[in-house]
């Protein structure tokens, strides 16, 4: 469910028109609704409230300092995979015992500004990773907590660019050889070993993987358990799907989720920290873009957008699909037609759809790409010298601009000219 509703034949988000915003800010844009940002939040953590637990919001799939805030006043931790994203939570006043540090590549002064500052656990990806956190740690008399991210080996039947579970993917240790590894981590000096973790992918549509790597998480808790070590965490990742095409079977609940954890790992006692960023942000916003020109062409015809994949790279890089509506409802019964949804920019991968049938549009309408919160915005870029889109963020009827279209002038003179040209 979303708060992106027609009503008296336009299109809302929450109770302000959508091309009310577009007047005052300018196509394209992003824009977000607080109370379907929230709604889902909630649905994660009523879904663990069986226990002890933490739902730390994956901040790759949207990063503003608004989307944040609103978060962690609803009581969300963070989980956070660059040294630049650890800095954005806390300033957004997330305080460091909520925020969780992921990534393959986490560098010696990344670790060592997270422990200045404060930090729940890093989740540590590799045992050269390991050593330089207890040397950093060490070294400034600290303990770092630390959980150790296992490979489970399991398919999650999801896109290859965002599966993370197969040991032939770059993350975590081999299950098999955790014991091993755990047994090392307990002889470093500086580290606090506080649990398991695991992720196996992005955008799930089945539980079916989550209960398989689960399961073995529960095996190898009782087993690093009888090793001696205290497990008290188990960070379980996320990776829950959404429906981007609307005659798509719908994924999983976060209910449905839930119990699937309690049933699998609620009988260890540990608390439970699960990592949900699509399916909190990603039917909470919209990519806004107004049409240039309708182009009839050989057996084909062309609606050419301002936004382009520069804004939205998911159809370019993964194929992604997203529903496009206009924002002016379409009269009932009116006819379709099918049109290849391009953008302006110079390659024919700057294409959102092909053959997609749309209602009637002109040059000058508004269109809008349902489920563009997660991943968007915070994959876009300045190629061809087009400007970062501004950020929208609604409440009730309310809307702020919440990150600015930068001018021209403020590209260019990032530039720095050497002395001898």
């Amino acid at each position: 469910m979303d708060h992106f509703l027609y009503r008296d034949g336009q299109l809302y988000a929450e109770d302000v028109p959508v091309a009310e915003i577009a007047a005052a800010v300018g196509a394209p844009f992003y824009l977000y609704s607080t109370a379907t940002l929230v709604r889902h939040f909630r649905l994660f953590d009523e879904a663990l409230d069986w226990g002890p637990h933490l739902v730390c919001y994956a901040m790759k799939a949207a990063s503003n300092q608004a989307i944040l805030k609103t978060l962690a006043a609803e009581g969300a931790g963070m989980d956070v995979v660059s040294g630049g994203e650890y800095a954005r939570a806390k300033a957004a006043g997330v305080p460091g015992d909520r925020i969780v540090f992921s990534g393959v590549g986490k560098t010696g002064a990344e670790i060592r500004a997270a422990l200045e500052g404060g930090i729940r656990q890093f989740n540590v990806e590799s045992e050269p990773e390991m050593r330089v956190i207890s040397e950093v740690a060490s070294a400034m008399g600290v303990d770092a907590p630390i959980t150790l991210r296992v490979n489970p080996d399991v398919d999650a039947k999801t896109h290859a660019k965002i599966a993370t579970g197969k040991s032939e993917n770059k993350f975590g240790i081999p299950i098999a050889r955790a014991r091993e590894v755990y047994a090392e981590a307990a002889r470093l000096p500086g580290l606090k070993v506080v649990g398991i973790d695991v992720h196996i992918g992005s955008q799930l549509t089945q539980l079916e993987p989550f209960e398989q790597a689960y399961t073995k998480v529960a095996e190898l808790t009782e087993a690093l358990r009888a090793d001696g070590h205290e497990i008290t965490r188990l960070d379980l990742g996320g990776g829950l799907g959404i429906p981007y095409a609307r005659s798509n079977e719908a994924p999983p609940l976060p209910t449905d989720y839930g119990a699937l954890i309690q049933r699998t790992v609620g009988h260890l006692g540990c608390e439970i920290e699960i990592e949900p960023g699509r399916l909190i942000i990603g039917n909470a916003g919209l990519l806004v873009s107004g049409v240039i020109y309708v182009k009839h062409g050989e057996g084909r015809d062309f609606l050419i957008l301002d936004a382009a994949m520069n804004d939205l790279i998911r159809p370019a890089m993964y194929d992604a699909h997203h529903e496009i509506v206009p924002v002016k409802e379409a009269a009932p019964g009116a006819e379709l037609s099918p049109y290849d949804i391009v953008g302006p920019v110079c390659e024919t991968g700057d294409t959102f759809a092909k053959g997609r049938l749309m209602p009637p549009v002109a040059a000058g309408d508004l269109v809008a790409f349902r489920s563009a919160g997660a991943y968007g915005a915070v994959m876009a870029s300045e190629y061809n010298t087009r400007p970062l889109v501004p950020e929208v963020l609604v409440h009730g009827d309310q809307f702020a601009v919440i990150r600015p279209r930068p001018t021209f002038d403020d590209i260019i003179n990032r530039d720095t000219i050497p002395e001898w040209l």
